[in-house]
């Protein structure tokens, strides 16, 4: 309000000295005795004293109420630095968390990559465990083997399954590729009266027998055994000497075998 009045006080001094110079023209104690009449006159004795505060107090709230300006450049341009401060700390930062990012990205691309060979390589080696086959006494037809004198290996032909291809069925004999614990079944089926026995041989040595015996009608038996073997150690299955076994398309005799665990 009190800077209103000044710019007032200001414009009706301006207004009277522009009209004098019109109207003739006054020279400087001319138009201070004109403003202190026209002061007498318009205003009483009291407003004096109001005039003078006035003039005081608007003297003061123009000098206020002007900004200065040198100083306000001068406030904007430290706001400005300190915000380009701030802009290349974030910057700076933005960078370093970028690069952080970045490595980590690396890392785990090679975590990723390391893991995918290790997959691999466990696949392969997986498969190179996957050892399994199983196999039954004749391709086609039906028939005796046996008796012989003496014991004969059999030879499975009609092969199942053979997994790893460790089972041959031209000689009947599973050779071990990996060191573990295999697990290997045997049947057998023949018909009375002549007895129907064959077991499971390991490196030569008979380890489990399946025998059957009676005097007529149909004989069944089969056996079982789990072998701890080494690389190249071998398995197959012997008739015994005396014995017969009788096959046909119902597959009868069969013989299987598979790693359940390797070893070290």
């Amino acid at each position: 309000m009190k800077a209103l009045v000044c710019i007032l006080l200001l414009l009706e001094t301006f207004v009277f000295v522009v009209q004098q110079q019109v109207d003739g023209g006054l020279n400087e104690n001319e138009i201070s005795q004109q403003i202190s009449s026209e002061d007498g006159r318009q205003n009483p004795p009291q407003t004096d004293t109001l005039r003078a505060e006035a003039s005081t107090d608007s003297q003061q709230y123009c000098d206020l109420g002007i900004p200065d300006i040198h100083a306000a450049l001068r406030e904007l341009t430290a706001t400005v630095t300190e915000q380009k401060e701030n802009i290349r700390a974030l910057e700076t930062q933005l960078r370093e968390q970028q690069t952080f990012i970045l490595e980590e990205l690396n890392k785990k691309n090679e975590e990723i990559s390391n893991l995918t060979l290790s997959q691999v390589e466990l696949r392969k080696e997986n498969r190179d465990r996957e050892i399994a086959f199983s196999a039954s006494m004749m391709e086609s037809g039906d028939g005796y083997i046996g008796p012989f004198s003496t014991e004969i290996t059999l030879t499975y032909r009609n092969v199942f399954t053979n997994i790893g291809n460790a089972y041959n069925p031209i000689t009947g004999v599973f050779t071990a590729p990996l060191k573990g614990a295999y697990m290997f079944r045997i049947s057998v089926h023949s018909i009375a009266p002549t007895a129907a026995t064959a077991g499971i041989v390991k490196n030569g040595q008979h380890v489990v027998i399946a025998d059957a015996f009676q005097p007529q009608g149909g004989l069944n038996s089969s056996n079982g055994v789990v072998l701890i073997l080494e690389v190249g150690d071998v398995v197959y299955v012997r008739l015994w000497s005396g014995r017969r076994i009788y096959d046909s398309y119902n597959n009868h005799n069969t013989f299987s075998g598979f790693l359940l665990f390797p070893l070290r």
